[in-house]
């Protein structure tokens, strides 16, 4: 008879929980006022950012929100397998509040069945009616 293993469920994000971005704040004071609506991510940078907590919450809501409705998908296929464990922004160019386009530079970690793996990548932004939206992301490396 095969061995059926569980894995522990990846542990809840909260409001009061450390922002899963990395930014020294709580998650309800820096990326969940986005995700919620309270508030728009002012930079691509931190439009990046809100969206890979997206990805730690699985909140498709708003990372399709958050997609240029030019290539956004119709749905959001989380793996279930994957955890993401850590974000490191390496470069921006552009994305601030007077631009129209940005650029970041990120490497997000994660662990798939047990083994630590990371997704490196050059991410394009714009601003659609006034507001920062993804459009498309090189790989690195």
């Amino acid at each position: 008879m095969a061995r059926r293993t569980t894995r522990p469920p990846q542990p809840a994000v909260t409001d009061g929980s450390p922002c899963p971005c990395g930014l020294p704040a709580a998650y309800g004071a820096c990326c969940g006022r986005f995700h919620t609506g309270q508030a728009a991510a002012p930079t691509a940078e931190l439009l990046m950012r809100s969206r890979y907590s997206a990805f730690v919450v699985r909140d498709e809501t708003y990372l399709l929100r958050t997609w240029h409705p030019d290539n956004r998908p119709s749905s959001v296929d989380f793996d279930p397998g994957m955890r993401w464990t850590g974000l490191e922004i390496a470069g921006t160019t552009e994305g601030s509040m007077f631009h129209s386009t940005g650029t970041v530079t990120f490497v997000a970690r994660y662990t798939r069945a047990g083994e630590p793996g990371r997704l490196h990548e050059r991410s394009h932004f714009e601003r659609h009616d006034g507001a920062w939206v993804y459009v498309s992301g090189t790989f690195m490396e």
